[in-house]
């Protein structure tokens, strides 16, 4: 434990203290929340949709539904609860690591409303448990972290069936409304902002719902470094292709180079010319692509060309989170951008209020203390280093909800996306996927080295 990192249950800011009945309102409106969301997920298509497998990359969706159902019966009403299984049958068929999700079609999944039922069931039958739980003692019911975890694991299977919505052709099945627009001072905004040297603390002890991979707290240090003060627009970007980005091999990697031969790539997925307009599909509309949003849809190799390309890099790891935590004013990390508090909001786009980004520059309210915006939610930001655990790591409750990803072959994201909900997102959560990735909603910001003589 570190000096800059609060002991867990001390922040009145963040509704997390120590009290049983704070913690168990928490955790029951975080998994209210997450399942309200998975059913407009999946009420929103008939069953033929729901049972389709819209790509290759992506689950059917009934597979999704069904999976979140048997992942809380097995920690929550068995592992926490001691129950006995429910379907014991059907453990097999919703293992994520038995069967890659390309061969999920295949299996024999419940039915739309048999999932819904088991999933309705269990439910259920968790409530009581919540209820009846202290909340503390054991590692696994200590602050309600399973709650946490089972909530946190199906606001990402939302996430993941909002990339196969994505993926589907046919009409729109899904509509919210607009993020707000940029505010006045947005066109003003620096190109970068300096980052300077030293110490920070890195990663988490103190978060009650932080997952293994954040932990432990640690000190990093870093020399003075620059970054962009909004993420890389998709205005910049098309300029990175009019310039013949795409028909350039030394911006690229080689692997990256040879996936935009093999695959022919010009432009991030979804995008498409239509004479001397760019255009890009998302969720089944047809629209200009606007050229004041983040842009989304592109792999790690892209946006590693772009910032060569660019004369820049993308950041570590460690540079975007001092960039997002770090209270020079203090000498604290933050537990987001902003503060302590929650987001709200007016702090970023987050939980799949809007369908997109919002317009580079916005939420004023979300800046870190350098002056950094938009690090939490609208998109994804890949950053330039490898999945690998921190210093004292501890695999925890698994093993293969992170340890077996470490190594060179994924990269890490941070800061969330518009399609990420709260509680699956803060200042020190680590997202990886692998460096090819284009489906997912991912963008990214670019770094520099600062000159000599700056801190």
């Amino acid at each position: 434990m570190t000096p800059t990192e609060r002991e867990p249950g001390t922040s009145s800011a963040s509704g997390q203290g120590s009290d049983p009945e704070q913690l168990r309102k928490r955790a029951l409106q975080a998994l209210t929340t997450a399942r309200e969301r998975t059913a407009t997920l999946t009420s929103c298509v008939d069953d033929a949709e729901l049972t389709a497998q819209h790509s290759p990359l992506m689950s059917p969706l009934v597979w999704d539904l069904a999976h979140i159902g048997n992942q809380e019966e097995q920690w929550l009403l068995r592992a926490v609860a001691g129950r006995e299984a429910l379907r014991p049958e059907i453990d097999s068929v919703y293992d994520a690591f038995e069967h890659p999700r390309a061969a999920r079609p295949t299996l024999p999944l419940l039915p739309p409303a048999q999932a819904r039922s088991y999933a309705a069931d269990v439910r259920g039958r968790v409530l009581d448990v919540l209820e009846r739980s202290p909340l503390r003692g054991e590692p696994l019911v200590d602050a309600a972290f399973a709650f946490g975890m089972i909530a946190q694991h199906e606001q990402q299977h939302d996430e993941t069936m909002l990339i196969t919505h994505q993926l589907r052709r046919g009409p729109a099945a899904l509509t919210a409304p607009e993020p707000p627009r940029a505010p006045a001072d947005a066109a003003r905004l620096p190109a970068d902002v300096l980052v300077p040297g030293g110490e920070f603390t890195m990663g988490t002890s103190a978060e009650p719902w932080a997952l293994d991979n954040e932990r432990p707290a640690h000190r990093r240090t870093l020399d003075a470094f620059h970054i962009d003060s909004v993420p890389v627009s998709n205005g910049a970007y098309l300029r990175f292709i009019e310039d013949g980005g795409y028909a350039e091999p030394r911006w690229w990697h080689p692997h990256g180079w040879a996936l935009v031969r093999e695959h022919t790539l010009t432009a991030p997925l979804f995008w498409r010319r239509d004479g001397g307009e760019w255009l890009r599909r998302r969720f089944g509309v047809l629209e200009p692509v606007p050229l004041d949003e983040p842009v989304f849809h592109v792999s790690w190799y892209e946006a590693d060309a772009y910032a060569r390309w660019a004369g820049r890099r993308l950041p570590t790891e460690a540079e975007w989170e001092k960039a997002a935590r770090f209270d020079p004013a203090s000498g604290r990390s933050l537990r987001y951008p902003w503060g302590d508090a929650d987001p709200t909001p007016e702090h970023a786009n987050l939980g799949q209020r809007h369908l997109r980004p919002a317009p580079v520059g916005g939420y004023p309210l979300g800046a870190s203390p350098l002056g950094v915006r938009q690090l939490i939610g609208d998109v994804w930001e890949w950053t330039a280093s490898d999945f690998l655990p921190y210093p004292g790591f501890v695999a925890f409750p698994y093993p293969e909800y992170s340890q077996v990803f470490f190594g060179d072959a994924h990269k890490v994201l941070r800061g969330g996306s518009f399609a990420v909900d709260s509680v699956a997102c803060r200042g020190t959560f680590r997202n990886w996927d692998l460096p090819m990735r284009r489906q997912i909603f991912a963008g990214f910001r670019t770094a520099r080295d600062a000159q000599p003589g700056q801190r």
